[in-house]
């Protein structure tokens, strides 16, 4: 997935793309493009080998904003539309209403 974000133009280091082969150093600045926002980060120290995800954030500084934040907590946290198992499909008047709820 990574190989994938860097390929796409997704990530970039100190503002310029990079390439997935690309070696981080210690102070570097990573942007990363996740829909709406964008995250920063910023390494502090580099692993003595490969790290489990749980143990990443020892070794980077997140210098996201928290507008960016926010605007990704209300991406994530968007459910308008979903409905409980088994209501069957919603009403006309009920899909007008969840289209309303979707434009706000």
């Amino acid at each position: 997935m990574a190989s994938d974000a860097c390929r796409n133009g997704r990530v970039q280091i100190d503002g310029l793309n990079i390439k997935p082969s690309r070696t981080a150093v210690i102070e570097d600045i990573f942007t990363l493009r996740r829909q709406p926002a964008l995250l920063n980060f910023r390494v502090k120290e580099l692993p003595p080998s490969r790290v489990g995800a749980k143990l990443v954030s020892q070794y980077l500084e997140d210098l996201t904003p928290e507008e960016e934040r926010e605007k990704l907590n209300i991406k994530l946290s968007d459910k308008t539309g979903l409905r409980p198992r088994g209501t069957g499909r919603p009403t006309k008047r009920e899909r007008r209403d969840l289209d309303r709820l979707r434009d706000r």
